[in-house]
C-alpha cells in the first residue's frame, strides 16, 4: 500500500497549509497532497473562510518539488472542460509533471445556489460528466479536438502547451455511483478514489468496477483503487486508529490509502503518521 496526505482548505490559512505540504515533500514516504474543490466550507461554521482549490495547487506546484498534487476532486459543473484542461495543463507544468487531474461530476448544491450555478438533475449531471471527461483527455492528448456532444462542443480546439506528462497527466475520478461513475473510470481513469463506509462497501464498489472493466476490455491493474483515511488529531489513540483503517483497507487490496489530516495540523504530525504506517507499506 501506498499513502498520500490531504489537508482541507477550510478554517485555516495559507500558511498553515503550505507549512504542511512543504513537509510532506521531503518525506518521500508520502507520494502525494491533495486539497479539495469546494467555495465553502464542509465542516464547522459554513460560512467560514475555505481557499480555492486550483490556485492553492498552482502555488504548491511552485512551493513543492517532489511530491504529486492533486484536488479531490474537481466538480465538473464549476468550469467548462476546455478551461479546466487549460488549467490542468499549466499545473502539471508549474510542477514540472507531478499533477493528479482529478474530477467528479460535482454535488454541492449550497454552493450552487449561493453562485447561481446550474445544478442539473442527476442523469443530465453524468451525461455532462462523461462529456467533460472525454473533451478533457482529448485537449490535453491531441495538437487539436472536435467534439460534438449535446453539453459539450469543441471545434478544433487547442489547448497549449501542452502538459509534461503524456499523453496527459493521471486521471483520477472519485465517486461511489455503480451505473455511472464506475464505468467512466474503467473508460478514462488512472485512479478511482471513494468515500466508503467500511471495506465491505469499498469490496462491493470494487466489483461493480471490475465488471465495467471486463465489458470494455479495460485491465484493472492500470488503474489505482485509493480510498480515504480520517484522521482526527494528532493524538497516539487517534493515529493509531487511521493506521488501523488503513491496514483494514490495504487487506482488502485498495491500492493507495489518502490519510486527511486534522484542521490546523502542523508539520509535526506527519513522521508519527509515517513511522506507524510504513509497516503497511
Amino acid at each position: 500500500m501506498r499513502f498520500a496526505i490531504k489537508t482541507r482548505p477550510e478554517h485555516q490559512t495559507w500558511a498553515e497549509m503550505r507549512e504542511v505540504w512543504l513537509a510532506a515533500d521531503q518525506i518521500e514516504f508520502f507520494e502525494s497532497a491533495w486539497n479539495w474543490d469546494h467555495f465553502y466550507p464542509l465542516t464547522g461554521d459554513l460560512t467560514g473562510p475555505n481557499l480555492e482549490g486550483w490556485t492553492m495547487l498552482a502555488a504548491m506546484a511552485e512551493a513543492t518539488s517532489r511530491i504529486r498534487i492533486g484536488c479531490q476532486v474537481s466538480g465538473m459543473i464549476y468550469r467548462h472542460p476546455a478551461v479546466l484542461a487549460n488549467m490542468a495543463a499549466a499545473v502539471d507544468i508549474i510542477s514540472a509533471g507531478r499533477l493528479e487531474l482529478g474530477v467528479g461530476a460535482g454535488w454541492n448544491q449550497m454552493e450552487c445556489d449561493a453562485y447561481g450555478i446550474d445544478l442539473p438533475p442527476m442523469r443530465e449531471r453524468f451525461d455532462r460528466f462523461d462529456e467533460g471527461v472525454e473533451a478533457i483527455v482529448g485537449l490535453l492528448s491531441d495538437t487539436t479536438t472536435t467534439f460534438d456532444g449535446r453539453y459539450v462542443r469543441l471545434t478544433d480546439a487547442r489547448c497549449e502547451p501542452k502538459p509534461v506528462q503524456r499523453p496527459h497527466p493521471p486521471v483520477v475520478i472519485g465517486g461511489r455511483g455503480k451505473k455511472r461513475t464506475l464505468r467512466t473510470v474503467a473508460r478514462w481513469a488512472q485512479q478511482w478514489n471513494a468515500i466508503t463506509q467500511d471495506p465491505a462497501d469499498w469490496l462491493d464498489l470494487k466489483g461493480a468496477l471490475l465488471g465495467h472493466c471486463a465489458d470494455l476490455g479495460r485491465d484493472p491493474a492500470e488503474i489505482t483503487c485509493s480510498v480515504n483515511i480520517r484522521l482526527d488529531s494528532d493524538t497516539a489513540a487517534d493515529l493509531d486508529a487511521a493506521v488501523r483503517s488503513a491496514a483494514e483497507y490495504r487487506d482488502v487490496g485498495a491500492d493507495l490509502a489518502v490519510v486527511g489530516l486534522p484542521l490546523r495540523a502542523t508539520p509535526r504530525i506527519l513522521e508519527p503518521l509515517a513511522d506507524r504506517l510504513a509497516a503497511l507499506a
